[in-house]
């Protein structure tokens, strides 16, 4: 009886530390209090799937091209499923304002974070060229209806300036929906 009392909390105690759920699981939760104690938060629908790949679009007057990858098992304590975006914006006269496409993985800021609780769209965090003057936030990616259709929307985190930031504009534009269409 000991023995099997003995497996029993071992399976038991084995399932909750070693726990792996879905990347939609995980949007659904509230941060300490609904979320499971998951050691992998996975891609099981294959969700990540329809952001992968290159993008491009333009709004006022720049050009953004967006590449997508997504990486399986990342992080040390908690393993997670995400996307690794890249990209290049070139100004009107073909001049490139900003471009981490040569950016080791490891090295990127641009990673992704997780699904909204509706599902509707993948929140990434994204961190451009002058942290000190807030071009850090979130950038919001939705799938449209539309084949090959896609926005992004980025909402900078509005924190203490740290930097003499005159005449400072984001590396994305700030609270502006830029429309993407697949490569």
């Amino acid at each position: 009886m000991k023995n099997i009392l003995s497996i029993i909390c071992l399976a038991a105690f084995t399932s909750c530390i070693g726990q792996t759920v879905s990347l939609e699981t995980m949007a659904q939760c509230i941060p300490s209090q609904t979320c499971p104690n998951a050691s992998y938060v996975k891609d099981i629908n294959n969700s990540l799937n329809k952001y992968v790949g290159t993008w491009k679009g333009n709004r006022d007057g720049k050009n953004y091209e967006f590449n997508f990858i997504k990486k399986e098992n990342v992080g040390e304590n908690q393993k997670w499923d995400m996307l690794i975006g890249r990209v290049k914006i070139t100004n009107a006269n073909g001049i490139v304002e900003y471009d981490n496409f040569n950016t080791p993985d490891t090295e990127i800021k641009f990673t992704g974070f997780n699904f909204q609780k509706d599902l509707k769209a993948y929140l990434m965090n994204f961190s451009g060229n002058k942290s000190g003057c807030i071009d850090y936030g979130f950038l919001y990616l939705r799938i449209k209806s539309e084949p090959n259709k896609m926005t992004v929307l980025f909402l900078p985190d509005y924190d203490i300036v740290t930097q003499d930031c005159s005449n400072f504009t984001t590396t994305m534009p700030a609270e502006k929906v830029i429309s993407l269409t697949r490569q």
